[in-house]
């Protein structure tokens, strides 16, 4: 049976400005038009930028893969990400940004991220041993597990990373996202005056020092050799001392706050497609079981799930935790017909992409069968959900896996249902996740 997940309205194309307004505000995704599902091509000019978005696979091919030298993180995204992750991998470019990349590549290869697989089970297991059939917000029971599989593989288990209150002010820093693009966007100094704003600031500052704290504990007492140990290791190994210590707790920031934040969006939006389709749900709870009854220690978990992995996978194409990342042109190009100018901003919209009318067949139904081994043949550049070219999620695998084990844990011992009445709609500017959580009914599988 055909079914077509919640997504926002789409009407006649609005004014930009609209977009720092109401709804649109506070979801990114809110107030597109039926045509940007459609064209190949859209530019806008937003406070004196222009603004490109190409919806065709190979000029995004081109900007993130064959001319990926000239398109560099925008400075205003270095804006706002610099009082949270610093000069850390995401936030950074050229030399500073390959130098950290090939410190951080090998604690994500293949066989360093199957050996966590247990891990990610063993994270998934003890929050549901806190679960009773009742009404319980899936979505912060989704971020406490990441949180927590981010605190044990990466950081040694820190109880400071697995805090309620470490929660809370990340989703606040994420919220108040909104109103710093804003100023950002208008030239002017990012300073918080609303009380989201406010929130988010402290939020920043709560993750900033915490983290240093561990940094700085880690440096002088050393400790296992986790991520953490060998990330502080490899960097003090090729930059001053300063210099070291300030990126150690710029990539502790970064792998912590996006190492949980996306998959846990993910794994919520999963659940909640799988919670309005008992009998899918059924078979892969079914799957999930056998999976672990066949495993001894579920280092290849991941293989054994191949209808959990092309669920998760239809779920990161309609609900991509990610909606969009940009990037700024250096130097002049073209794209198709566009002419691109330096300092143009080239914005990727995974939203619009996984969505666009030209690429998928029924682009808003559920149909994990897109991703059944010999379907249709897609662009490489048209699905995007850890991005591509060069600068591909280097925790790709990671978060892959780690979806996978938990839900496959969740599945197995627990069935999920709606709460009768509740409309799910997306919100969010950075990630996009459930607006005020998504609360379902849990009952235990006989």
């Amino acid at each position: 049976m055909r079914f077509v997940p919640p997504h926002p309205p789409r009407g006649a194309p609005v004014a930009v400005w609209r977009g720092f307004l109401g709804e649109r505000s506070r979801t990114a995704v809110y107030g597109w038009s039926e045509a940007a599902f459609e064209l190949k091509h859209i530019k806008r000019r937003v406070f004196g930028y222009d603004v490109h978005i190409p919806l065709d696979p190979d000029a995004v091919q081109h900007v993130l893969l064959d001319n990926a030298a000239n398109y560099v993180k925008p400075d205003i995204v270095k804006t706002l990400l610099r009082p949270t992750i610093g000069g850390g991998l995401l936030s950074s470019d050229g030399a500073l940004w390959r130098d950290q990349r090939r410190i951080v590549a090998a604690s994500f290869a293949p066989a360093a991220v199957d050996a966590l697989v247990p891990a990610f089970g063993r994270a998934a297991a003890a929050m549901a041993a806190g679960w009773s059939e009742a009404v319980i917000d899936m979505a912060a029971e989704a971020t406490a597990a990441t949180m927590r599989v981010i605190a044990d593989t990466l950081f040694a288990g820190d109880p400071r990373l697995v805090s309620r209150a470490a929660m809370d002010h990340i989703t606040a820093a994420l919220e108040g996202a909104g109103e710093a693009r804003l100023q950002a966007l208008m030239g002017l100094p990012v300073i918080p005056w609303s009380r989201k704003g406010r929130a988010a600031r402290r939020g920043q500052n709560f993750l900033r020092s915490t983290l240093a704290e561990v940094v700085a504990e880690r440096r002088t007492a050393g400790g296992p050799d986790d991520f953490l140990g060998r990330l502080i290791l490899a960097l003090e190994d090729r930059f001053d001392p300063k210099e070291a210590a300030e990126l150690a707790i710029d990539n502790a920031a970064t792998f912590y706050l996006a190492g949980h934040e996306t998959t846990a969006n993910a794994v919520t939006w999963t659940l909640f497609l799988l919670s309005e389709q008992p009998d899918l749900q059924a078979e892969a709870a079914a799957e999930a079981r056998a999976a672990l009854a066949a495993g001894t220690d579920d280092t290849d978990l991941p293989a054994r799930l191949p209808l959990l992995r092309r669920i998760l996978e239809e779920s990161l194409r309609l609900y991509p935790p990610v909606p969009r990342f940009d990037r700024q042109a250096v130097g002049a190009d073209r794209l198709g017909e566009a002419e691109v100018a330096p300092g143009a901003i080239v914005s990727i919209w995974p939203w619009l992409l996984h969505r666009h009318k030209a690429l998928w067949d029924d682009p808003d139904a559920f149909d994990p069968d897109r991703f059944r081994a010999g379907g249709r043949a897609r662009h490489r550049f048209q699905f995007l959900p850890f991005g591509g070219g060069p600068r591909l999620c280097v925790g790709a695998r990671f978060a892959t896996a780690e979806a996978l084990a938990v839900l496959a844990r969740w599945l197995a011992d627990w069935r999920f249902e709606p709460v009768p009445g509740r409309v799910v709609k997306p919100s969010g500017m950075i990630t996009l996740r459930p607006a005020g959580g998504l609360p379902l009914r849990l009952f235990r599988r006989g």
